[in-house]
């Protein structure tokens, strides 16, 4: 048989993933400075208590958060790899990547705004800086051994350097989705200014 679905420990899951999400929510409209029990009970529908029952730190709370955020991520852009080609070109998946690091719509935008909030936190917050160094360890390598594909392929320009592409290209991505959240940029040229950086490194 499958594994278990039903029952307390699915539930106790259930409600950790709920909480969380309501943590996302805060942090999205609010920041993570603004993230408390009684705000996250509040927009979890629970009691102060329960929250603090499944976390009984905030600091638990804001680091499942972050993972959560994470896997939320994760699986968006899992899903427009999946829907853009099968199988997908290296190039494909690299564009598809970066692509989505720019918010376009609402909930792409209240996810990067969490992402960019969980940040600035990492820049106070030993804890979130770490994870966040290990999510940007096999961000680059994923895109670096996708371009590498590539270059192997006579596809990339001779002088390009995988790993040096593949961390500029997540920096241009990022700081183009902070000049969109901020309303420096909008959507469509920072993709295509996006875009335009993934073909310079193409023949």
């Amino acid at each position: 048989m499958g594994g278990r679905t039903r029952g307390p420990g699915a539930q106790h899951e259930l409600r950790r993933a709920e909480i969380a999400d309501a943590v996302l929510a805060v942090v999205a409209d609010l920041g993570p400075a603004a993230v408390s029990l009684s705000e996250v009970a509040a927009r979890a529908g629970v009691s102060p208590g329960r929250v603090q029952h499944y976390f009984p730190t905030k600091d638990r709370l804001i680091t499942t958060a972050f993972e959560r955020g994470n896997a939320l991520s994760t699986a968006r852009i899992e899903r427009k790899v999946a829907e853009a080609a099968s199988p997908a070109a290296p190039r494909t998946v690299v564009t598809v990547v970066l692509v989505e690091l720019i918010p376009y719509d609402a909930a792409t935008r209240d996810h990067l705004r969490v992402r960019h909030s969980f940040g600035a936190l990492a820049l106070t917050d030993e804890a979130i800086a770490t994870r966040l160094r290990a999510e940007y360890a096999h961000l680059h390598d994923r895109l670096a051994r996708l371009l590498e594909r590539d270059r192997d392929a006579g596809l990339l320009r001779e002088d390009a350097d995988a790993r040096e592409a593949a961390v500029s290209l997540v920096a241009l991505a990022e700081g183009l989705a902070y000049y969109v959240l901020v309303g420096v940029e909008q959507t469509e040229a920072a993709r295509g200014r996006l875009l335009r950086a993934i073909d310079g490194y193409y023949r």
